[in-house]
């Protein structure tokens, strides 16, 4: 049966996310709020942690988890980032962005785009998402918590509980969530080019890519 923690949104109790980071690190899948909506989130390095996340979201080894990291030079750990680049992310993150950049080798060759070998990166503007992968000292594979066949995020800590409490370990509760996920920005162009816009507003400097279908 899943913990619940219930944090603060813009102070979070330190004790209660160590709590949480310590079932990351055992192998377990926490759901957290961040800048955008809930995510459910593993331990970078924990194959069966990260199996267990794709069984839960209805996924497959296509399609691409996101990397949470505490700051830019995490990131900087996890992907191929030139001056230009460096740049805009300096500007963009903190936020409620996905930045689409080439993995390094620091980066499990199972969690990479098959044949772009990219990987998704965010760093959140969230005191409880911060507080987690503070408390973790690691980044995390994190997707949105969208079930099988729903096209809108759980938002709510009690129903995640209600339809969740036998598959994942832990959901930290910090009030209800927003519906939208981050808005996905490909930075390995020439420039950048808005891939999904989510809940991170975008301006004329991004190209937003017209939707398939």
């Amino acid at each position: 049966m899943a913990q619940r923690f219930t944090v603060h949104p813009t102070h979070p109790q330190a004790r209660l996310l160590r709590q949480a980071a310590e079932i990351l690190r055992g192998g377990g899948l926490v759901a957290t709020p961040t800048d955008a909506c809930y995510v459910l989130a593993c331990h970078l390095d924990d194959k069966d942690a990260v199996e267990r996340l794709r069984a839960v979201r209805g996924i497959t080894d296509k399609h691409l988890l996101t990397l949470m990291c505490r700051d830019l030079s995490e990131l900087s750990s996890y992907a191929q980032v030139d001056n230009r680049q460096y740049r805009f992310l300096r500007e963009w993150a903190p936020g409620p962005y996905t930045f689409v950049l080439p993995a390094t080798k620091e980066v499990p060759r199972r969690l990479w785009h098959p044949s772009r070998k990219t990987i998704g990166l965010r760093v959140p503007d969230s005191p409880v998402a911060a507080g987690l992968l503070e408390a973790h000292g690691a980044p995390v594979i994190c997707s949105s918590l969208i079930l099988p066949g729903e096209d809108d995020p759980l938002h709510e800590a009690e129903e995640i509980l209600e339809r969740l409490a036998k598959r994942i370990d832990a959901v930290i509760d910090a009030g209800g969530q927003g519906y939208a996920a981050t808005t996905l920005i490909d930075l390995t162009g020439a420039e950048p080019v808005a891939k999904r816009v989510g809940c991170g507003p975008v301006d004329g400097r991004i190209e937003v890519a017209a939707e398939e279908g």
